[in-house]
């Protein structure tokens, strides 16, 4: 029910950044733009604290409930100042916008998202047999799963144990994917260097994300990470209601997702490259982490 509430104030959030969008093409509704943006960036707030439980009690990932749950008073920090002192603010509301045009069909439309996933379930299958480790893909329901018809999941049997990863739609990184095309598309520059800054971010995102799953399928599948320490780390950490999930744990919520952060950096450099007027939307971003104003194109030069 949490979910499906979420879903709808989605929709609803997109609704009121796309209209502000479209209000700030008229110099003369400037402010009207603002004060929809501002009412977008409240209710964008009450979103991410409803997610806050899915994410520590369903999800069990600490570094996604931290995340989300700084988003709440970061979105009522931006509702202040795009409505009073930081009108560049209004960039990354377009990108909001966009961002949910891009990732709520993917939700809500399901031939979309199964698509996605068997796209990820064999590109995955494929570098894990590259790398000497020939899995079983699954094609019908699972115990996890009503899936059937497509490849969504994978199981190795080691030991005689069976270890199972089911790719879900968080697993495809259309996440990552509308993120980031969402604040390229927002930016005023011009269209050929946008389309540049796509064809440089989508395709990285979306080959890293293949190496992920594969990495985590691998990881759980041949229980690389099934040591003393790590059992007492996942079980303080996670408490987890299921056996031999440790190195998944240790392979998903604390290695990929790590490095999923510092590899979302390390594209935002390359892409400042490209796309100079990316730095607003970082210098923003990081005023809004600090107080402080850095000189984001300075420093990338």
């Amino acid at each position: 029910m949490a979910l499906e509430t979420t879903d709808a104030l989605a929709w609803i959030v997109v609704g009121l950044f796309a209209a502000s969008a479209v209000l700030a093409t008229r110099d003369d509704y400037a402010r009207a733009a603002r004060s929809v943006a501002a009412v977008s960036w409240v209710l964008f707030g009450v979103f991410w604290a409803l997610l806050v439980p899915h994410f520590w009690f369903a999800q069990k990932s600490v570094i996604e409930t931290i995340l989300v749950a700084a988003a709440v008073p970061g979105s009522l920090y931006v509702a202040y100042l795009v409505y009073g002192t930081r009108p560049s603010l209004m960039i990354l509301s377009r990108a909001v916008a966009a961002m949910g045009i891009i990732y709520l069909p993917v939700l809500t439309i399901d031939g979309v998202g199964r698509a996605l996933i068997a796209a990820t379930a064999r590109e995955s299958a494929w570098l894990q047999n590259a790398l000497g480790y020939h899995p079983r893909v699954l094609t019908g329901p699972t115990m996890e799963s009503s899936h059937t018809g497509f490849p969504h999941a994978f199981v190795y049997v080691v030991d005689g144990h069976r270890y199972l990863l089911e790719v879900l739609l968080a697993c495809t990184g259309i996440g990552s994917i509308s993120l980031v095309a969402g604040v390229i598309i927002a930016l005023r520059a011009p269209l050929r260097r946008r389309l540049l800054g796509l064809g440089i971010a989508v395709p990285v995102i979306y080959a890293l994300n293949v190496v992920r799953v594969s990495f985590i399928a691998m990881a759980h599948g041949n229980q690389w990470f099934d040591g003393p320490l790590a059992h007492r780390i996942v079980a303080i950490v996670f408490s987890p209601t299921q056996s031999g999930v440790t190195s998944y744990y240790i392979a998903d919520r604390v290695i990929a997702q790590s490095l999923s952060v510092v590899a979302l950096v390390a594209l935002t450099i390359v892409l400042l490259r490209v796309l100079p007027e990316l730095g607003t939307v970082v210098r923003d971003l990081l005023y809004l982490a600090t107080g402080t104003e850095y000189d984001v194109a300075g420093r990338a030069d």
